[in-house]
C-alpha cells in the first residue's frame, strides 16, 4: 500500500507530496480537501487519467521504485495499469531502469527508517528533485502542470524544508533518510531472474537482501502449498543452504497470494535467518526481508518447470547475474542438456491435478496472464 501511494504520485495521478504522509498530522486533511477540489477541477477540465498515464510517466514511476525500494508488488501493478492504457511495460524494462538509477531511500525493508521518516525528508518529490536528470519532466500530472511545474512550486512553497525540524527530533538528517545520489551504495533494489527454472522471469529485491544471499546455490525443498512449506520451517524440517521451492500459488494456482507467513518464519529462525532462500511462483509482503524470488513464470498451474522441480534437485540463483537454474538433478550438479531431457520426461506425467474453481475466481485462474504480464485477466 505504501509502495503504490508512492506510484500513484510518481505516476502524477496523486498531488504532490501527498504519498506517505503522516496520518496524524492536520497536513493530510488540507491535503484530501485539495484533492476534493482538484478532482472537480479535472472534470471541468477534461482531463483524463489517459492524458497523465502515458508511457513515459510509467517509466518515471520505474524510475522512483528502483530508488525508494518499493515493493515487488508494483511489478504486477504497474503492467496491468498499462495494459489498460494499451502500454505494454516489459519485464526487462524493470531490469534496464534498476540497473543505472541510485538506491536513495533508507527505508524498511531495505534499509532503517519507516515511511513517516521518509516523508519529513522530503518523500517522493525529494527523490524527484535528485533524479530530475534521469525522469521526463514534461509529462502532465494531475495538477494540470507538468513534473517539473509541480516541484518548481513545491519549492516556492518551502516544502522541502519545512519538516525537517521533525528529522531533528528523531536525531537524524535528510541525508541519513535520503541518501545523495553520489553517496548511494549501489544501483537499483529488484532484478529480473531468468533461466531454465524461470523461462519468462522471476522477481527479486535484492536490495532487502543481504549480500551474501544474492547468490546461492542449494538443495530444493519443495512443497506445493505455503502451508506446507511454513509447517516445515516451524517444525525444523529445514537445513541451512537449503532453497525451500513453494509452488501452484501463482495467479492461475491459487491467485498468487504472498507467501508472507514462510518468509516471516524464515527470518525469525537464528538457525536459518540469512540461510535459506525461497523461490516460488507466489509473491511478497512489500516489508518482505530476506532472499524472496516469486514470480517465477511461467508458473507451476500452467505447466511451466517449477512443476516439475523435484527434491533434492540442486538450484542455483545470482541477482547480479540475473539468473535462476536448475543446475542438478537427485542432488548430482550435471550439464543444462541432461536437466533439459529430465525436465521433458518429468513433464510428461503432467501437473498434480487442480481443484476446480467456479465462477469469477474459475474464470480468473483458467485464463490468468503470467506473472511477468502482470498476472491480469
Amino acid at each position: 500500500a505504501s509502495t503504490m501511494q508512492c506510484m500513484s504520485e510518481a505516476l502524477g495521478l496523486a498531488l504532490p507530496g501527498s504519498a506517505l504522509m503522516p496520518a496524524t498530522m492536520r497536513d493530510i486533511l488540507q491535503n484530501a480537501r485539495s484533492a476534493g477540489r482538484r478532482i472537480l477541477d479535472l472534470v471541468r477540465e477534461d482531463i483524463k487519467p489517459a492524458d497523465i498515464m502515458t508511457r513515459k510517466a510509467f517509466e518515471n514511476a520505474i524510475i522512483i521504485h528502483s530508488a525508494i525500494g518499493g515493493s515487488t508488488n508494483a511489478l504486477l501493478h504497474l503492467p496491468s495499469i498499462a495494459r489498460e492504457l494499451e502500454i505494454e511495460l516489459e519485464p526487462e524494462l524493470f531490469d534496464e531502469i534498476n540497473h543505472k538509477v541510485p538506491h536513495l531511500a533508507n527505508l524498511i525493508p531495505s534499509g532503517k527508517h519507516i515511511t513517516e521518516i521518509f516523508w519529513f525528508a522530503g518523500g517522493i518529490p525529494m527523490i524527484q528533485l535528485l533524479l530530475q536528470d534521469m525522469l521526463n519532466l514534461e509529462v502532465m500530472t494531475v495538477t494540470g502542470k507538468t513534473l517539473a511545474e509541480n516541484l518548481d512550486d513545491l519549492q516556492r512553497d518551502n516544502f522541502f524544508d519545512r519538516n525537517l525540524g521533525y528529522l531533528r527530533n528523531y536525531g537524524l538528517s535528510r541525508e541519513e533518510v535520503i541518501s545523495p545520489v553520489d553517496q548511494a551504495e549501489y544501483m537499483g533494489s529488484v532484478a529480473i531472474l531468468k533461466g531454465n527454472l524461470a523461462p519468462e522471469g522471476a522477481v527479486i529485491k535484492y536490495s532487502a537482501c543481504i549480500e551474501e544471499m544474492r547468490s546461492h546455490t542449494g538443495p530444493a525443498r519443495v512443497f506445493n502449498s505455503e502451508e506446507e512449506a511454513y509447517r516445515a520451517v516451524i517444525d525444523g524440517r529445514i537445513n541451512p543452504g537449503d532453497i525451500i521451492v513453494i509452488r501452484y500459488e501463482g495467479p492461475r494456482g491459487t491467485g498468487m497470494p504472498e507467501m508472507y507467513i514462510t518468509m516471516e518464519a524464515l527470518v525469525c529462525d537464528k538457525r536459518l535467518n540469512g540461510h535459506v532462500a525461497l523461490v516460488t511462483d507466489g509473491r511478497f509482503s512489500g516489508g518482505t526481508k530476506g532472499a524472496a524470488i516469486g514470480h517465477v513464470s511461467p508458473e507451476a498451474a500452467a505447466g511451466g518447470p517449477i512443476a516439475f522441480v523435484e527434491e533434492g534437485d540442486i538450484i542455483s540463483y545470482s541477482a547480479g547475474a540475473r539468473t535462476l537454474n536448475i543446475v542438478g538433478i537427485d542432488g548430482r550438479k550435471t550439464d543444462s542438456a541432461e536437466i533439459g531431457k529430465v525436465l521433458v520426461q518429468r513433464a510428461a506425467a503432467g501437473i498434480i491435478p487442480r481443484p476446480k474453481k467456479k465462477g469469477l475466481l474459475g474464470r480468473y485462474t483458467k485464463h490468468a496472464l503470467s506473472a511477468m504480464q502482470g498476472a491480469g485477466y
